[in-house]
């Protein structure tokens, strides 16, 4: 009997080594090889690819198209998957390999109808722009035909990928359209207050502008209120998976007076949701004609942050209002009220695939504003509809940034700024001889109000009457303090002739930025470098007054107030106080919020609204009035609450505690995450200084002081050798947790090391030859 026992011990254990063997075998056969050579229909000539030791190429093509097809097979060759994921966000078909808990996420996609707009745009694009999408997705599909499931590592379980098509490269734009631009679940979250808060309350929640109080905000109909409370507890929002933070980025250049080398510098770095593989991927592409370097997005076949031969360019989001809600008025059964009388509903009936359950059918139906956001519900109710100027007809955002590729100084990329209509962004632009900033695409003109909470739409009185753009936004063009500074702050006078907004974030950093550079008057790239991995905190500056004059008596709150009163702001890792400060300003905002029985999910910026309101004068108008003129009382209770709590995460004394134990950079993949067992390898961390409000910016999650949005690609352009420019992306480029290169670059990020795109490739470690 021991024999057998042992007989079928061994057997069951070479059938388990087999079958890991197999499987690590399956595993490593989604890596791709360093050296390959592939046939892509329509080439005009061989395309050669080197690889550096971080895995990024340098492309040598005989022509743009072919060029896009090169980059095309590199996107696919390593991140296919993330490819896949974008485009099944975008269209809405996540349930059919993720299940139910991805839902909420494609029935917003499905109503708003991304995919459908992507391919009306598609049809109106011009024959270069085309002809560019055309040969990217030739170049994915090379890959595709070449691996079959093999392409990424996830398509071993789901099958292979379907072929690319050109208009899932458009779904990129929409999708950061959709999320630099939310300004209509500010609108709903004001809605949803409407007579269950005071109206300063309600005004002041989104400082600073709408301090002064806001007329249109009053609609007190209590089934409106709740209507769009319910409609936000259905939509997605940061940091749920697939979704961006509406603010981001850095930007800053100087003229060639205030450089070292006598030409001008930019640097930027955009602020994104952190996550794995990361959104930029590094790469260089030559051909005759038209060198362009610096940071690719995977399924586009564009250089979206960059320089060509002659300029370089990158982009902070503007903030500007390009959305509104209305409250439309149904008519019967199958119309809504308009200034010309009923009209019909636009119907149409959308398939939801779900894995694991049956198909889910959802209709959804349009006005003349656009998508009724309140069939999300799918329930009787008030009808509410939303524009958005990154969803109406005409989105040539494609073409823009090929025009702004092609530019060959800071003129041509003014003129490219247009074309480049959605997201609104601020583009910050240095050619050999100078500087400017111009705000890109379109904004609206509405016939009235100022787009910040829901209206009637049945009498057109707030109706959208054309657009802005070009020469009548704002455009700064050589200077003349020879400098240009941007930081999501606002970007135009309040009295400018165009209306952009009623809601601006803090210019912590922007007034950072202004600092340093004040003490630079001949900066270098390396000046520039340093400025990125700042992380002095203005509004921890401007607050420790505030905070230093509370009168404690907990003895840990104590010594945690002791700990800030020799402290300068400065976000480092090593010290308490950034987690002592941070913690405490949360726990003020919130206990703020609860006292005034205002949902802390319908509050805007958490920044913003603290500053506002320790920093506005007076009992009864300002910032004050929420603390009934004195402050001194929440303040105690929300430091002690806070620092019992660090107590228990990270130990009794205060003196011990480190920002960067709890303030780690997190990467994580969407689905790998989330897995048991093998989920370790589908996230990186690393232990990172800065915060919300620093030029590092690193922006803790709720509660857990994880950051998980920030720079995740940094550059500094030198326009005396743009060879010479310098980059970063975290955490790597592949997207393959079994690749060196998956999070190789994840330490150098941090610590603020850099590496060149020039045209020769150091140290070769692979080579692709993509044949006609």
């Amino acid at each position: 009997m021991w024999r057998i026992v042992r007989s079928v011990l061994i057997v069951l254990l070479l059938l388990f080594v087999l079958v890991a063997a197999g499987v690590a075998g399956l595993l490593w056969s989604t890596l791709p090889p360093t050296s390959q050579k592939a046939h892509i229909p329509g080439l005009t000539a061989p395309v050669t690819i080197s690889l550096d030791a971080d895995g990024i190429p340098r492309i040598q093509a005989a022509t743009d198209p072919d060029a896009a097809a090169a980059l095309g097979f590199v996107h696919a060759r390593d991140r296919m998957f993330q490819m896949e994921l974008m485009r099944r966000a975008a269209s809405g078909r996540l349930p059919e390999i993720a299940g139910p808990p991805t839902l909420p996420m494609d029935r917003m996609m499905r109503v708003l109808g991304l995919r459908r707009r992507a391919e009306a745009d598609l049809a109106l694009l011009p024959p270069d722009t085309h002809a560019l999408l055309e040969a990217y997705s030739r170049g994915v599909n090379a890959w595709i035909d070449q691996r079959g499931r093999r392409a990424a590592p996830e398509f071993l379980l789901l099958g292979a990928p379907e072929p690319w098509a050109p208009v899932d490269s458009l779904l990129w734009g929409e999708t950061m359209g959709l999320w630099l631009s939310a300004n209509w679940r500010t609108e709903l979250s004001r809605l949803s207050l409407a007579g269950k808060a005071p109206q300063w309350m309600i005004d002041t929640l989104w400082p600073p502008d709408t301090a002064a109080g806001n007329p249109e905000a009053s609609l007190p109909a209590p089934r409106l209120a709740d209507a769009a409370q319910h409609l936000l507890a259905l939509l997605p929002r940061f940091p749920d998976a697939f979704t961006q933070p509406g603010t981001a980025s850095n930007a800053w250049a100087v003229d060639g007076a205030h450089s070292a080398s006598g030409a001008p510098l930019l640097a930027g770095d955009p602020h994104l949701a952190f996550g794995y593989p990361g959104i930029w991927y590094l790469a260089r592409i030559d051909t005759p004609d038209t060198t362009l370097a610096g940071a690719t997005a995977p399924g586009v076949p564009f250089m979206v942050l960059g320089h060509n031969r002659n300029i370089a360019w990158t982009f902070t989001t503007t903030g500007a209002d390009t959305e509104d809600a209305f409250i439309e008025t149904p008519v019967g059964a199958n119309e809504y009220a308009t200034p010309d009388g009923p009209r019909p509903f636009e119907v149409r009936h959308e398939l939801i695939k779900i894995k694991g359950q049956g198909d889910q059918l959802l209709t959804v139906r349009e006005t003349r504003h656009g998508p009724v956001i309140s069939d999300l519900d799918g329930g009787p109710g008030p009808v509410l509809a939303v524009s958005m100027a990154s969803l109406k007809p005409g989105n040539m955002a494609a073409a823009g940034l090929r025009a702004l590729n092609l530019a060959h100084n800071i003129a041509e990329a003014g003129q490219a700024a247009p074309g480049i209509t959605a997201p609104i962004q601020n583009m910050t632009v240095a050619d050999r001889s100078g500087i400017a900033l111009f705000v890109t695409g379109r904004v609206p003109i509405r016939r009235a109000g100022d787009g910040s909470t829901p209206v009637a739409g049945a009498d057109g009185a707030h109706d959208w009457i054309g657009w802005a753009s070009g020469a009548q936004l704002p455009n700064y063009i050589a200077p003349a303090s020879g400098r240009l500074v941007n930081a999501n702050e606002r970007v135009a006078p309040a009295d400018f002739p165009v209306f952009l907004g009623h809601d601006w974030f803090g210019d912590w950093r922007a007034r950072r930025i202004r600092e340093l550079l004040t003490a630079l008057p001949h900066a270098t790239p390396a000046d520039f470098v340093r400025m990125q991995l700042d992380v002095v905190s203005p509004l921890a500056r401007d607050l420790l007054p505030t905070l230093l004059a509370v009168h404690v008596e907990d003895a840990r709150a104590v010594v945690a107030l002791g700990l800030l009163r020799n402290w300068d702001g400065s976000m480092v890792r090593d010290l308490p106080q950034p987690l002592i400060f941070t913690a405490w300003l949360e726990r003020f905002a919130d206990q703020i919020l609860r006292d005034a029985k205002i949902p802390l999910s319908n509050a805007g910026p958490r920044s913003e609204f603290a500053a506002y309101v320790l920093s506005a004068p007076g009992q009864h108008s300002g910032g004050m009035r929420w603390c009934d003129g004195d402050c001194s009382v929440p303040l105690r209770a929300s430091l002690e609450a806070a620092v019992t709590d660090l107590a228990i995460r990270y130990g009794p004394d205060p003196t011990t505690w480190r920002w960067g134990t709890a303030h780690q950079a997190v990467f994580a993949h969407p689905f790998l995450s989330r897995l048991p067992v093998i989920k370790r390898w589908g996230v990186f961390r690393i232990e990172s200084p800065g915060g919300d409000t620093t030029i590092d910016r690193g922006v803790p999650a709720r509660g857990s002081y994880e950051s998980i949005h920030g720079p995740a690609f940094r550059a500094v352009y030198d326009l005396a050798d743009l060879d010479h420019s310098l980059f970063v992306v975290a955490p790597g480029q592949s997207g393959n947790p079994l690749s060196s290169h998956a999070d190789d670059f994840l330490q150098r990020w941090r610590d603020g090391e850099t590496v060149t795109l020039g045209p020769a490739t150091p140290t070769p470690t692979g080579s692709i030859r993509l044949l006609p």
